[in-house]
């Protein structure tokens, strides 16, 4: 005989209710995660049970971003339908404790992550909790050896310059040094080409024409020599009277008169 129809109403039995709610979540469970693998679909799924405990399941977007999707399509379509402002002002009101919940939702989370409230968990959400925990761990670890990766390469490369630095000053102090030793050589045997002989000294004789100067008569003596100097070129023996060269003109005239 095939199976007949089930017929929908609510179970009485309560421990039949727990094992049927127990199958059907695992089974809609399997049918959401098979909808979002086989058609590419965004699946978000929320159940809470007769005692308040919320089972869900999400896709990879996770569901904080598909819920707030729903948010943002639900409110664009309500303002596509013309909703009068009091209507959407209400709907603006109810969604405080929804928000509320939202946050206390993820408080809950961040206390699981970091060890607290886990007695509420059922072994499904501990085994998820630990793969999301290791999942970040690996990450956390990945960044770690990158950074250290980046950090010593950084430094091999200051090493590498520094080197060169102090490869470059080295050999400028080795140069330095051997132009300092060849310098004291260089001053002690100077060379014979560079060398300039000078001629000695000879005193001179101050100027004849200074023993011939007298009083009025400076210029008449100079102008005597430079004749004596002309007459001996020219091999003449002419003299010029000692009285003009030895008196001023204004004295012989004097005793003329």
């Amino acid at each position: 005989m095939g199976r007949g129809k089930v017929q929908l109403k609510r179970i009485e039995n309560k421990i039949s209710r727990q094992v049927t709610f127990s199958k059907r979540r695992t089974g809609l469970l399997k049918k959401a995660h098979e909808i979002s693998v086989l058609c590419d679909a965004e699946v978000a799924l929320i159940v809470f049970s007769t005692k308040g405990k919320l089972f869900e399941y999400a896709t990879d977007s996770s569901m904080e971003g598909i819920l707030e999707r729903y948010e943002q399509y639900s409110y664009a379509e309500r303002q596509s339908m013309g909703v009068p402002a009091s209507e959407s002002q209400g709907n603006w009101s109810m969604e405080f404790p929804k928000l509320t919940a939202r946050i206390e939702i993820l408080q809950r989370k961040i206390r699981n992550y970091t060890g607290e409230d886990l007695d509420p968990l059922s072994l499904r959400e501990l085994q998820s909790l630990e793969q999301q925990i290791d999942t970040a761990l690996k990450r956390v670890r990945a960044r770690k050896n990158q950074v250290m990766h980046e950090s010593i390469s950084e430094m091999q490369k200051k090493h590498r310059t520094l080197q060169e630095q102090n490869n470059s000053l080295a050999k400028k102090l080795k140069e330095n040094e051997k132009l300092l030793q060849e310098e004291p050589n260089n001053n002690q045997q100077p060379n014979p080409s560079t060398l300039v002989l000078m001629p000695p000294l000879q005193a001179t004789s101050p100027p004849a024409l200074l023993s011939s100067l007298t009083i009025g008569g400076a210029f008449q003596g100079r102008g005597d020599a430079m004749d004596e100097d002309a007459e001996d070129h020219q091999g003449s023996a002419q003299t010029r009277p000692a009285s003009n060269t030895l008196m001023p003109p204004w004295m012989v005239r004097h005793l003329n008169k």
